[in-house]
């Protein structure tokens, strides 16, 4: 009798054994990582959002970025609240993962780093200042459902992207904002970068007309520095009209701020023309009249400026928005984002994924997969939570409420109706008898009509609008253009949009100077 319990124990164990195993195999254990904060570049503990980046890129990395298009980088996130140096984490890369965890990655050669965010920034600027990372190691044959944890080492401070400085034609503006640090409770700044032409110091009692540049998502101010140079030239050898270029600061934590007031962000329109504006045009030359005070950005930058204008149209005498953000609501990258709407974030009505990113008429990124990559980034500074910083209520939370259920797609009504407060083409309907003729000459809109984000689709429906209330707006569909090749020269401008831009503000001064 003990034999043959003996010999059933056996049985029982070796059964448990092979369904065990068989389970494993359907459902992969999750990949360990081990990862070390060393000595040399900390002296003390440190917090963030710690990440693991990995590719099977044949190339070799120096350093691993999430990239342009989702998912060609694996990438796992988890929010560390004390490492010390020395101590050690051991990472789950299965549970907060991009594409997938990281147990289902094919067996194969991959480059493996580590990166940790102490101020929250990588969702908006990718690796920047202050950023701690691994050395990019390299494993071969690596099956990551089934291996030893792989130990990587914090021992590497990104070191400052770029430092803005004085030169003799380009000066860092900061200021702060009395309007903004009593909404947040603590001192903000204000930031700009300003390009001087070269005659502004030879002759002091010389005014200048000003353009307002605003950047797109992922920019701040620094443009001035890159761009400033190649404008100050043209400027002296007489192809660019002599103007003082702003170069404004809309970053932010939670994203990009867009100069618009915000229960989220505070009064960022306000703060720029009544504090701002006025302190740059008493420190500089600028002309502090409407008609000498322009405004242009892409992207975030344009749907920027186009708001600036509509919101204050007698501050500012002109923008030239190209390829703004959606600036009417019934398109809003694909999703019917108006009150009462039954569409879905992520499906249309067959059931297909919606797109949100495409380049020479490939499909390449779902807005699923994009809100996916986002969330893996953090919870604020990512471009759909950007948006509901500027434009969401404020939930019960104290944060934004979101505009959609990340999990389903399902639209918030809630959000859907606060929204209408920051829809361009409905604001402009509205208000179309008071606004319309203070914006007379004012508004010009470009956009390429195969827009990488699909922003062409609103564009279109705000040309319509304005072609029905017969106004002078230039509203430009640029046919086969997108989000990336729009300033290239093209018919109606054939030496570039900046120069048919800047012509175009010049003459408006000009003739604006006669009346």
């Amino acid at each position: 009798m003990r034999r043959l319990i003996s010999s059933l124990i056996i049985f029982v164990l070796l059964f448990v054994v092979a369904v065990s195993s068989q389970v494993a195999a359907q459902n992969p254990a999750p990949s360990r990582f081990r990862i070390t904060l060393s000595k040399d570049i900390a002296a003390d503990a440190v917090s963030g959002r710690l990440f693991l980046l990995m590719t099977n890129s044949a190339q070799p990395q120096q350093t691993i970025g999430v990239g342009f298009i989702p998912g060609s980088t694996w990438m796992a996130a988890v929010e560390i609240e004390h490492f010390a140096p020395a101590s050690v984490i051991e990472f789950d890369a299965d549970r907060i993962a991009f594409p997938r965890p990281f147990s289902e990655a094919k067996p194969g050669a991959y480059q493996i780093m580590a990166l940790l965010d102490p101020n929250h920034t990588y969702a908006y600027h990718g690796q920047d200042e202050g950023d701690l990372s691994s050395e990019v190691i390299k494993v071969e044959n690596l099956n990551t459902a089934n291996s030893a944890p792989i130990e990587l080492a914090l021992t590497r401070r990104t070191p400052a992207r770029f430092k803005p400085t004085d030169t003799e034609t380009v000066k860092l503006t900061e200021f702060q904002s009395a309007m903004l640090s009593d909404f947040w409770g603590r001192a903000i700044k204000m930031r700009a970068g300003v390009v001087l032409p070269s005659s502004y110091s030879k002759d002091s009692s010389r005014t200048y007309p000003t353009v307002y540049h605003v950047h797109g998502f992922g920019g701040d101010h620094t443009g001035a520095w890159r761009q400033g140079p190649q404008m100050i030239k043209a400027m002296s050898d007489g192809k660019q009209a002599e103007m003082i270029h702003v170069f404004l600061d809309g970053s932010f934590p939670t994203g990009h701020h867009e100069f618009a007031d915000s229960v989220n962000n505070g009064p960022w329109g306000r703060a720029l023309t009544e504090e701002f504006i006025p302190h740059l045009e008493k420190k500089f030359r600028l002309i502090n009249k409407p008609h000498a005070r322009f405004l242009t950005g892409h992207s975030s930058g344009g749907w920027s400026t186009l708001w600036l204008q509509i919101t204050y149209p007698d501050f500012f005498g002109g923008t030239w928005s190209t390829a703004p953000d959606p600036v009417d609501l019934h398109a809003f990258t694909g999703i019917d984002a108006t009150p009462g709407s039954t569409d879905n974030a992520y499906r249309r009505r067959d059931g297909k994924a919606k797109n949100l990113v495409r380049m020479q008429g490939r499909e390449l990124v779902t807005i699923e997969e994009f809100v996916r990559m986002e969330s893996v980034m953090g919870e604020y500074g990512g471009q759909f939570a950007s948006f509901e910083w500027v434009w969401s209520p404020r939930g019960e939370d104290g944060r934004p409420m979101k505009l959609f259920n990340r999990a389903s797609g399902e639209l918030n009504q809630a959000t859907l109706t606060a929204w209408q407060k920051y829809d361009i083409r409905l604001i402009l309907e509205k208000n179309w008898a008071t606004l319309g003729p203070r914006l007379k000459g004012k508004i010009n809109v470009i956009c390429g009509s195969a827009d990488t984000f699909h922003l062409e689709e609103a564009v279109i429906m705000l040309c319509d609008f304005f072609k029905q209330k017969g106004s002078d707006a230039v509203c430009e569909i640029v046919p086969g253009r997108d989000h990336m090749n729009l300033y290239q020269p093209y018919q109606t401008f054939s030496e570039g949009l900046s120069a048919r831009i800047y012509k175009e503000m010049a003459a408006k001064f000009q003739s604006a100077g006669k009346k």
